[in-house]
């Protein structure tokens, strides 16, 4: 079948950069099932306009194999899968392992999980793309988040290693973003920091992330590569 035919799988999309792309999609007319942690009141937009959205906790293996379950019950083949769920944790004192085993599961046991069992929904897709959305701080380290950042970058190892498994049908490529879109309760001191850490110093809204994402789809000679999408910081 061709590869509009089947829906697009986008993980953690309640929200800017995942909202963003899931409306962008349907706005294209492609069918798209999302993940969401919580609901919000653009779950239901969303569903208005024909998404399909599974509550799924991605915390442990448990949630993680009943999400899966679910997509396979739900559909027969998948055109791409975009794992956009993250979290945003600090080790806090007495907790750090807490903090580690969350991450890992998110961001790194959720995709795995997701990518083997659900490889032969792709394969019935003329077009096939598996994305990580990683992060540009994987680059440098991080000294105020090393278990998010840990984790981040075993999702770019996983990148390389199932590219190399899943060729030539199903593509696999890693999105590394910096700031994309400031938060509303960012205030001016903090806005000015951060641009100036790029060469480009700027905000370029989610528009950006989902450009580069609509490369990685149409593009059918990458896999195996991180797109780092950060304005130019690795220049400062």
């Amino acid at each position: 079948m061709s590869a509009a035919s089947f829906p697009i799988l986008i993980t953690g999309a309640s929200q800017r950069v995942g909202l963003y792309c899931v409306e962008r999609l349907l706005d294209e007319g492609q069918p798209v099932i999302i993940s969401y942690r919580h609901e919000r009141d653009s779950i239901s937009r969303l569903r208005e306009r024909g998404a399909t959205a599974f509550q799924a906790d991605f915390s442990d293996e448990v949630g993680i194999l009943a999400f899966i379950e679910q997509i396979k019950a739900h559909c027969s083949g998948l055109r791409a899968i975009v794992h956009n769920a993250s979290d945003w944790l600090a080790e806090t004192p007495g907790k750090e392992a807490d903090a580690f085993r969350q991450l890992f599961n998110v961001h790194m046991l959720a995709p795995y999980l997701i990518n083997l069992h659900c490889s032969d929904l792709l394969l019935q897709s003329e077009q096939a793309d598996i994305v990580h959305v990683s992060d540009d701080v994987v680059r440098k380290g991080s000294a105020n988040r090393p278990a998010y950042c840990a984790s981040k970058a075993g999702l770019e190892s996983l990148t390389l290693s199932f590219a190399a498994r899943l060729a030539p049908h199903i593509r696999v490529n890693s999105i590394a973003p910096a700031l994309l879109m400031f938060n509303d309760s960012d205030d001016d001191a903090y806005r000015t920091k951060t641009l100036a850490k790029s060469a480009l110093g700027i905000e370029p809204g989610p528009q950006a992330f989902y450009q580069t994402l609509r490369y990685l789809l149409d593009n059918p000679y990458v896999t195996g590569t991180t797109l780092t999408l950060n304005g130019g910081r690795h220049l400062k």
